[in-house]
């Protein structure tokens, strides 16, 4: 009837670890004392980050989802291929739904949040009834009330406001994120500060790895009223557990124009020779690891170099040849009190046999040696980004929208340039994105893949804000809107967006065969009746509720929407398959399959479910069967139950 219970869950891993913890189901927090000793602080003052309305957000977190996601065929993209997801609605009850399908698997979530600039927008949470709410704002219920709400700077809680609304949607993403995921978050001077102690608080202090600074306006902002003029923003990043994150690496490719196009700011000679471009990127040294010739013998040796003849030679360390015409390079010495030199990279008869891919710079007395880099390389992402101005990201939609409705959207290779660093593409790796905006994020998604041939994919949630038509570009936006019959609200140009975004990539990568698709779900009421109590506390009116909810299901209830409500509770995908099971003819019964996990269930949504169903169906015992439970006799109930996980709606 609802989602997952986060908190019940995290009480569960509780209960395992430490069962001793626990009276009668509860927390004993005496019994919790005792069992971590000396790890508890209860001095009286102690650092903590706290702020008003802290206690609220985290009762927001502890209410389940009522609400479902409704498919949306209709709009999507390639539905029965595609792995990638577009979800309308209020971000919070779109992560509390997608919790048990999804925990443990996003490998990288980056969002660019409002950033409470005293204009922006802050989320209305209510935590006595957000799915109401939303419905409310968006005008599924009625029209009144505004879809967003400033936060001004006169606010007598205007920090606390957006750290409330922040707090539950952070806490829900980690438990998204794999062992080794990372979240990264874009935030200017504004709640930085702020930001950095709540997610210290969220992921703990020692899971931070980075605080990118973007400089995004090298020129900076002139019309800053007080102190030095604004260069850049932050892109802050944190780890679920920080020891599994490995090295965040880009894939340098050189071409024609003489600069890297996966990572610019990055730039080298481009020098020729008989086997074509290369550059100089790095020595043979190997000065971040120190061997001696006892422990690696193979790469510490000398090596002669003949800057006439090209020649090359090696011997031994001990060795007091010299050759006519030939320099000496030594290893470089090695002062750490332990090992006497640094190795090379490469051994000795790969120096000998490939000498064309080495470059001797000669200078006197100094000689280097550096390996020729062709093609491509990777190096490791810096923690200063530059030359990708703030500007680009409305080039980037305009180009292919025609107009840019969105407040400084993320340009396409700042994106790119994150999602190849940190989701390698040698795997399937989900990208997640709840601020989707101008589906940045979706755009650099695919257009990675396309690049080097990978499989990530992508899952982004957007609010379905309204145009604003005192901006004159979202005034444009509007007529945009009207010539694509859509309505006039943001999530509708994201859709569009990354539909003309898929075309452009396949009409550029015509070879490429990579997912450009998306699946379209939208946050919507349950299909189940939900237990509002009666008016009249008298046994006639209980008796007429109890009687209307023998059937739980609403009045016009639709079986995709039914089958998706069903298979998102018991925490398959949104990309599960769903089929019509062959060889039964006196029901309509589903197989809603989830590659992902290797696992599926079956399920009858009709009135009745016929004897010779069963039979068909051959049901064991490990597998899941759900029906409505009013189609159940109460011999054919008691039967499946012993022969099959039964479960009923």
């Amino acid at each position: 009837m609802q989602s997952a219970d986060i908190t019940a869950d995290r009480l569960a891993s509780l209960r395992d670890l430490l069962p001793e913890a626990f009276t009668e189901g509860k927390v004993d927090f005496d019994k919790l004392r005792q069992a971590l000793g000396d790890e508890v602080d209860d001095r009286p003052e102690r650092y903590s980050f706290t702020w008003a309305g802290k206690r609220d957000a985290m009762r927001l977190l502890q209410v389940p989802s009522r609400a479902t996601l409704v498919p949306c065929p209709q709009e999507s993209v390639d539905w029965d291929t595609t792995q990638n997801l577009f979800i309308e609605g209020e971000n919070l009850e779109v992560l509390k739904l997608l919790y048990k399908s999804y925990a443990g698997r996003v490998k990288m979530i980056y969002i660019d949040p409002p950033y409470n600039t005293g204009n922006d927008f802050i989320y209305p949470d209510d935590f006595r009834d957000p799915l109401q709410t939303y419905l409310k704002l968006t005008g599924q219920k009625d029209a009144e009330g505004n879809l967003l709400t400033s936060n001004p700077e006169s606010s007598g809680r205007y920090h606390s406001a957006w750290l409330s609304m922040m707090y539950p949607r952070l806490f829900v993403a980690r438990q998204l994120l794999r062992d080794d995921g990372v979240i990264a978050i874009s935030i200017d001077h504004h709640e930085v500060a702020n930001l950095r102690c709540m997610l210290a608080d969220v992921f703990g202090e020692e899971n931070f790895i980075n605080t990118f600074a973007w400089v995004n306006n090298l020129k900076g902002r002139q019309i800053s009223a007080h102190g030095a003029a604004l260069t850049h923003e932050f892109i802050a990043v944190w780890a679920k557990n920080h020891d599994l994150v490995e090295e965040f690496t880009v894939q340098v490719e050189w071409g024609k124009s003489r600069m890297p196009s996966a990572y610019k700011g990055l730039a080298y000679e481009v020098m020729q020779d008989a086997k074509g471009e290369y550059v100089l990127k790095n020595q043979l040294y190997n000065t971040n690891s120190a061997f001696n010739e006892v422990t690696r013998p193979n790469l510490v040796f000398n090596i002669h170099f003949n800057d006439t003849t090209g020649e090359v030679r090696t011997t031994d360390i001990a060795d007091p040849r010299r050759f006519d015409g030939f320099h000496i390079i030594t290893p470089h010495p090695c002062n750490d009190g332990r090992h006497k030199y640094h190795a090379w990279r490469w051994g000795r008869s790969k120096v000998e046999q490939e000498k064309d891919d080495l470059a001797f710079l000669v200078s006197g007395d100094d000689i280097r040696v550096f390996t020729k880099v062709r093609g491509y390389t990777t190096t490791v992402l810096k923690d200063l980004i530059t030359d990708i101005s703030t500007n680009e990201g409305a080039k980037d939609v305009t180009a292919i929208l025609g107009c840019c409705p969105f407040t400084y959207p993320k340009p396409l290779s700042l994106m790119q340039l994150l999602v190849q660093s940190v989701a390698s593409a040698d795997e399937e790796s989900i990208v997640m994105d709840f601020f989707a905006g101008s589906g940045t994020t979706g755009h650099a998604v695919m257009q990675q893949n396309a690049a080097d041939g990978g499989n990530r994919r992508y899952i982004l949630v957007q609010l379905p804000e309204g145009l604003d038509m005192e901006n004159k570009d979202q005034k444009v936006a509007a007529d945009f809107c009207d010539k694509i019959k859509k309505p006039h609200n943001i999530s509708e140009l994201t859709k569009e967006l990354l539909r003309r975004a898929g075309k452009k990539i396949q009409e550029e990568n015509p070879l490429f065969k990579g997912d450009l698709g998306f699946r379209i779900f939208k946050l919507a009421e349950s299909n189940y009746r939900v237990w509002t109590g009666v008016e009249k506390k008298d046994g006639a009116a209980y008796a007429d509720t109890m009687e209307m909810f023998a059937d739980p299901l609403l009045p016009g209830w639709k079986p995709v929407n039914v089958l998706y409500e069903v298979a998102l509770k018991e925490g398959y995908s949104l990309t599960s398959k769903i089929e019509k099971v062959e060889g039964v003819k006196d029901n309509t019964v589903w197989c809603v399959t989830d590659p992902d996990k290797g696992q599926s269930f079956r399920i009858c949504l009709d009135d009745k479910l016929k004897a010779a169903t069963l039979k068909a169906l051959a049901l064991a015992k490990d597998d899941l069967f759900i029906c409505r439970d009013s189609a159940l006799t109460d011999e054919q109930a008691a039967n499946l139950a012993l022969q099959c996980n039964l479960k009923t709606i």
